[in-house]
């Protein structure tokens, strides 16, 4: 591929609104080393496919030579961002969010090369501003600016409540943007005012404002737009195995989306999948290459190609996965404790509602559904959602 098709590449995958995009092409068309700003909350403890989008455009970025500035906000994950929110989101404890932030730099090294990366976290900056330079800030934007975005103009018209706080939230990431002299921010289009906040704060500090590449939005496994709090998440954390089963979760309507914004395989490669699934082709084996190719960027091929053939075993073959979880029971323990320690399920409400499904079955040689949420444990193996398998011993 020649470097112009690599900027094309870079410009137009995936890619929602470039601000502004014939002036941004012609710089990186120059070659001269750019500053590409990528900011980060740490809401959960993981970085999921959603957000991963936004990292292989900083790393294309990378490879042409230019530097990437990866802010974790661990300033701006405390005051919390509402942009794509019908309510307000609460604020979290610094706690909680030094939790989440533990392994970010060490996920993002999934994609990027992290020795090459500027890192920050923007506790740096904004931790150390008082009212005057917020004041200062804040002049800069109206009141009518804020109140005019689409999810706050709903609320308000709904009657329900928009905190102050929640004004902050822009002029924070804006400042970020000033504070690392950036010359392209990317991020989601729903990011679209906070950046454009960046712009216009890098104006009134006498700095040239930055370019804006804005990504579409994927659905997570639900249909929703993926996101942590919706639970509905593809995380670049997940083993193969599960990352491999989540893919081929997906709705059929979602693959050509995924394979566009989720892997790098080429535009031609995508049309003749496409083609093929336009002439009736079964949807099941493309996602099974989609599942591959996914796997594959966080596990590489080996590994992901493991993953494919224990995912065609167990659930087309029907067969019973040799690495499932080994679990051990205490004499008249309840099952759901045991998968409770063990973090099998996450929660006696998350237990109650997979029985209540009649996604919980014991496997002895036929499949017993598990319909009483209060079972003493059990020797044998079990079926635990779409996906789990955990072998349970009586010690």
């Amino acid at each position: 591929m020649t470097e112009k098709q690599k900027i094309d590449e870079l410009l137009e995958r995936g890619v929602a609104e470039v601000i502004h995009a014939d002036l941004l092409r012609s710089k990186l068309n120059t070659g001269k080393p750019l500053r590409v700003k990528f900011g980060i909350d740490p809401t959960s403890p993981h970085i999921h496919l959603g957000r991963a989008t936004a990292i292989w455009k900083l790393r294309e970025l990378q490879d042409l030579g230019h530097q990437v500035v990866f802010i974790v906000g661990d300033f701006t994950g405390v005051i919390g961002d509402t942009s794509d929110k019908e309510s307000e989101r609460p604020m979290l404890t610094r706690e909680a969010v030094e939790q989440n932030l533990a392994t970010y730099f060490e996920q993002a090294g999934k994609i990027l090369d992290m020795s090459k990366v500027e890192k920050h976290y923007n506790s740096e900056w904004l931790e150390k501003l008082g009212y005057r330079e917020i004041g200062e800030h804040a002049d800069a934007f109206s009141l009518s600016d804020f109140i005019s975005r689409e999810n706050i103009k709903r609320r308000l018209d709904a009657g329900k409540r928009v905190s102050l706080r929640e004004l902050l939230y822009p002029l924070m990431q804006g400042y970020d943007s000033v504070a690392v002299k950036a010359d392209i921010e990317i991020g989601g289009s729903d990011q679209k005012f906070n950046m454009l906040s960046g712009r216009k704060l890098q104006e009134r500090f006498g700095q040239a404002p930055q370019d804006i590449i804005m990504l579409d939005l994927i659905e997570g496994l639900d249909g929703r737009k993926m996101s942590s709090s919706f639970g509905n998440t593809i995380n670049v954390t997940d083993t193969a195995n599960d990352m491999f089963g989540k893919v081929m979760s997906l709705r059929d309507e979602l693959i050509m989306k995924y394979f566009m914004y989720a892997t790098r395989v080429s535009a031609e490669r995508m049309k003749e999948i496409e083609a093929g699934l336009n002439a009736g082709a079964n949807p099941r084996d493309a996602k099974l290459d989609l599942a591959e190719e996914i796997a594959t960027l966080y596990h590489g091929r080996d590994e992901a190609v493991r993953a494919r053939e224990a995912f065609i075993a167990t659930f087309q073959k029907k067969e019973i996965p040799d690495d499932m979880v080994e679990v051990s029971a205490e004499k008249d323990e309840s099952l759901v404790d045991v998968l409770l320690r063990n973090e099998v399920v996450t929660s006696k409400t998350d237990w109650r509602r997979l029985v209540e499904e009649g996604a919980v079955k014991k496997l002895d040689g036929g499949e017993e559904k598990i319909e009483d949420t209060k079972i003493l444990a059990t020797p044998g193996v079990y079926k635990i959602g779409k996906r789990r398998f955990v072998k349970l011993n009586i010690s």
